[in-house]
């Protein structure tokens, strides 16, 4: 059997970021995680040559809020230089419904932005079933991975595609 990696593939096309400009909107709940998501998504936009001056970071209270935040950073006519936002947070289920809410609302929620708003918005946030999985997949402890790298190259990909689908190319 072969093995398998998790990960986003890496796009077959070279993308230089050099010029692309970057939000990143990440919640302070479950910051331990959230942290190394957020450095996961740097690390990841930089090797792509985005400048890290150029990535403008913002944080919330939690997941929710996320949502709100990017939408109405992207659509201030002042504020707004960004060709890319990544929305960063961690849900873990607990022993209420409240988790599938806060889920559905904030996946439809950051969906609508991106439609709205015609930037790309990455969907950084774990939906987990536990903290341990929340943990592997921030890229903390054994047999983990790192999703914030993934969701920086995802990032960059759309961003690019962004401004050439813009010139209707």
């Amino acid at each position: 059997m072969e093995s398998f990696t998790k990960g986003v593939k890496a796009p077959t096309e070279q993308y230089d970021g050099s010029k692309l400009r970057v939000l990143i909107v990440k919640t302070r709940w479950n910051s331990e995680i959230v942290d190394s998501l957020v450095e996961g998504a740097i690390n990841s936009l930089t090797s792509y040559k985005v400048e890290r001056s150029n990535i403008h970071i913002e944080d919330v209270a939690g997941s929710y809020e996320l949502p709100f935040a990017i939408q109405t950073i992207l659509c201030n006519r002042v504020y707004n230089k960004f060709d890319v936002a990544i929305a960063i947070g961690v849900l873990i289920k607990g022993d209420t419904m409240h988790f599938e809410y806060i889920a559905e609302a904030v996946s439809h929620g950051l969906m609508r932005v991106g439609l709205d708003t015609s930037t790309p918005v990455v969907f950084g946030v774990l939906t987990c079933l536990s903290e341990t999985q929340a943990l592997q997949r921030a890229g903390i402890g054994e047999n983990s991975h790192n999703h914030g790298n993934d969701w920086g190259q995802c990032a960059v990909e759309m961003g690019m595609k962004r401004e050439r689908w813009s010139k209707g190319v």
